[in-house]
């Protein structure tokens, strides 16, 4: 098939839905696809390469951090796409590029597929002053964007019950992302561990926990760091992986909590060291509710790094309580399980097991691909 992929974001960016789209567009061609991405520039020149084609795009941050829009499209790479003839859309963003999707498809006459990756009621607060009526808006929006679409994908059951209370009539599928398994297979011996424990600036007695991921408002890092203020261990460090707008003030609270001898922020990692840097981590630790499809804690157990996390119905089927880790409603749970694992012996390694073992069976980019691929001939066949 040629399978043309639209999305607002992509390489070099790094978050959630780069890294599901990077490691669909992987499997795909592994399963012999011809596939070609659509995205948005950095700047304001489109360009082409290697398959990819940059349409010239403005950063608007104010209707949330680094997005961008595309005010004027050069039809000459829409042809170029339009001449191609691709078999199926994929779009997995719903602004710029998902408007071009419609009018390729209108002109060659093919079905979109459409991955709801985000959850913009959580971001309401980047554009609208009052929740409710923010919600209200992200609905419509919703609603309207995906009756463009002849299927929609959910990467979890909790974004589909979500687009339901939508009122979405499309069929919705749950497929959830898979992540590169092949990535992970690299085990740090000691002595590399110590040598990157170091360069990092871990103490070297501490026990670690840590966070991977976009640092953003709501990602509620802010409760983490709380409870982390209270523990009164000593020995324990908290490393914060990743970069975002909302760094400076998380720093800052660092601060005002008193805690600065023991949290780390490494900033940004390129994504092929990530995998590395996991495995400092004795507990993964979360407290955001935002997430679609929670990538940064399936990555976290696939490197054997079990996980505490606030109890999500994104988690479902992803943590199994007491088997690789647990989900926390207060701090005292939080802290309970933390001591648990910190001091029973063996448990740690047991989870660690377990953690791996679990994301094998059922999160690898081939069978994420091959699923999607079986929805692509599906929606094909209908279509005509």
């Amino acid at each position: 098939m040629k399978i043309l992929i639209t999305t607002d974001q992509y390489v070099p960016a790094i978050n959630g839905v780069v890294t599901s789209i990077v490691n669909l567009q992987n499997g795909l061609q592994k399963l012999g696809h011809e596939v070609r991405i659509l995205t948005l520039s950095g700047n304001r020149k489109s360009s082409h390469k290697d398959g990819v084609i940059y349409i010239g795009s403005t950063g608007v941050g104010k209707i949330y951090p680094n997005a961008r829009l595309a005010f004027s499209v050069d039809e000459e790479y829409i042809q170029e796409l339009v001449n191609w003839y691709p078999d199926i859309i994929h779009s997995q963003c719903e602004f710029s590029t998902f408007f071009m999707a419609q009018q390729i498809a209108k002109e060659v006459d093919i079905p979109i597929i459409h991955t709801y990756h985000t959850l913009y009621e959580d971001y309401t607060h980047y554009f609208s002053p009052n929740k409710k009526w923010g919600k209200k808006m992200v609905a419509i929006f919703t609603k309207q964007v995906l009756s463009h679409s002849e299927c929609v994908i959910a990467p979890t059951d909790k974004v589909r019950s979500l687009l339901v209370d939508y009122g979405v009539k499309q069929e919705i599928q749950v497929v959830p992302t898979g992540i590169d398994l092949e990535r992970v297979k690299i085990q740090l011996d000691d002595i590399e561990k110590e040598r990157l424990r170091s360069k990092v600036g871990i103490p070297s007695n501490d026990r670690v926990l840590i966070y991977v991921g976009r640092l953003a408002k709501e990602k509620n890092l802010e409760e983490i760091l709380f409870f982390f203020s209270q523990l009164n261990r000593q020995n324990i460090t908290l490393l914060i992986v990743g970069d975002g707008p909302h760094r400076a003030a998380l720093e800052k609270r660092v601060i005002d909590l008193g805690i600065s001898n023991h949290v780390i922020f490494t900033g940004m990692i390129c994504s092929q060291e990530v995998s590395s840097y996991y495995q400092l981590g004795d507990l993964f630790v979360s407290a955001s509710n935002s997430e679609t499809q929670g990538l940064t804690y399936i990555e976290a157990l696939a490197n054997g790094i079990p996980a505490l996390c606030r109890k999500d119905q994104c988690l479902e089927n992803v943590i199994v309580d007491g088997v690789n880790g647990w989900e926390y409603q207060s701090f005292q749970q939080f802290k309970e399980k933390l001591d648990e694992i910190l001091e029973k012996e063996g448990l740690q390694k047991r989870l660690s097991k377990n953690a791996r073992e679990i994301v094998k069976g059922n999160c690898s980019s081939n069978d994420f691909a091959k699923r999607v691929e079986q929805i692509y001939q599906t929606t094909i066949n209908h279509h005509h």
